[in-house]
């Protein structure tokens, strides 16, 4: 499905201070973006998640998508966020990392989501990565030589 006319939308849905820390990396390495949502969850005892999540969706017109990111996959955030999900416009990405929302964020829009998403997420897999065990195993290798 082509996204001609629509609008890919951003949510990022944490528990706690994750999303505004998320997005402030985001403005450093991406420049500031309009189209990104930002839930806090449980950091306001007087806002609740269903509403701030409905006010987001709500924003979401029907040739608009809405890729999600939320924190913890079974979390609270992520379950009150599926009640959308089956929307053919709404996509939701639990677990994510900085590098695997970079690249959803840049793609193009004229991609599909869920190629978007398939491959992002492929590529995030590699980022994530113990990098004592890769140095051990380079100067291993240099000793080696």
């Amino acid at each position: 499905m082509e996204n001609t006319g629509s609008t890919r939308k951003f949510l990022i849905a944490t528990h706690g201070k994750l999303a505004g820390g998320i997005k402030s990396s985001l403005d450093i390495i991406t420049g500031t973006a309009d189209s990104i949502f930002l839930i806090e969850a449980y950091v306001d005892e007087n806002r609740s998640l269903e509403d701030d999540i409905k006010a987001v969706v709500d924003q979401i017109g029907d040739n608009d998508e809405l890729i999600v990111f939320s924190d913890i996959m079974g979390g609270s955030v992520t379950n009150q966020i599926l009640q959308y999900a089956l929307q053919p416009n709404v996509h939701v990405v639990s677990g994510f990392n900085l590098p695997l929302v970079i690249e959803i964020i840049l793609a193009d829009a004229n991609t599909p989501a869920e190629k978007v998403i398939a491959e992002a997420i492929e590529n995030a897999k590699q980022q994530m990565v113990y990098v004592n065990k890769l140095l051990t195993a380079q100067n291993q290798e240099e000793e080696n030589d």
